[in-house]
């Protein structure tokens, strides 16, 4: 372990430079450029809230709300991994020239769309101020669900970026599947309206439990129970296992299929 530790120490320069790479690229020749990352999940928020709101009249306080804190938390996973995905054959000519731990390049992406969820977090605390809502002590416990978060999307995202560089396929199916899992999160529509047959399929998708876990805290002034930490932690352990296993054995083929 003691290696790992000063191997990563040793090329944490390199983190550094790929993250902000990542971030320049991203709002590069844009006007606003990292004010979009505030400016996005509003204006999603304005539109969604007046479609939604009135469309199907969902019966939920300060649904904006519920609204924005459903997209902070599915949108940064749906980056995340998005972004992963392609991390191994984006840096395909870098990992040919030198050694590199091929794993900098996925964490590096998972951090930079942390920094965008930082920026999302931030539009939500400005929105709740903006709408008079009481900031409850609890609030002060949103980091859990979204350290939680942040370690599955790695599990996840180690696991996308190592198969891909085999199946490029899979980055096509990949959009399909982020947009099923969207209407299996509630991120727009509230737990009750749904049959009990159906919340058990969305139960079983771990970002609802992340979801819930956040709302808890940020909205409804509730402390997080046992069971919810419980699987939250269990999920994120287990996807970041599997992530970090499956990458190890395939790593050293990446070279030949990039």
């Amino acid at each position: 372990m003691s290696v790992y530790i000063e191997n990563f120490k040793k090329f944490r320069p390199l983190l550094n430079e790929l993250v902000s790479r990542d971030v320049k690229i991203k709002y590069r020749r844009s006007v606003l450029g990292v004010l979009w990352t505030l400016l996005n999940p509003l204006f999603m928020m304005i539109v969604l809230s007046v479609v939604f709101s009135n469309l199907f009249k969902f019966d939920i306080e300060n649904f904006p709300l519920y609204l924005l804190s459903g997209q902070v938390i599915f949108n940064f996973f749906s980056d995340a991994t998005n972004n992963s995905m392609g991390a191994i054959i984006m840096n395909g000519s870098l990992i040919k020239k030198v050694y590199v731990p091929k794993y900098l390049f996925v964490l590096s992406r998972v951090i930079s769309s942390f920094i965008n969820l930082m920026a999302s977090f931030t539009a939500l605390i400005l929105v709740m101020l903006a709408m008079r809502v009481e900031l409850h002590w609890t609030s002060l416990m949103a980091f859990i669900p979204l350290a939680l978060l942040v370690a599955f999307s790695l599990g996840v995202g180690l696991i996308l970026a190592a198969i891909v560089v085999q199946f490029r396929d899979i980055m096509h199916l990949y959009s399909v599947f982020i947009t099923a899992l969207m209407y299996m999160t509630p991120v727009i529509y509230p737990m009750s309206i749904l049959p009990h047959w159906m919340k058990i399929v969305v139960y079983m998708n771990p970002i609802t439990n992340y979801l819930v876990m956040f709302r808890n805290v940020m909205l409804n002034n509730r402390i997080l129970s046992l069971w919810e930490l419980a699987l939250g932690v269990v999920e994120a352990v287990i996807a970041l296992i599997i992530g970090l296993v499956v990458f190890y054995k395939k790593q050293d083929s990446f070279i030949l299929n990039i």
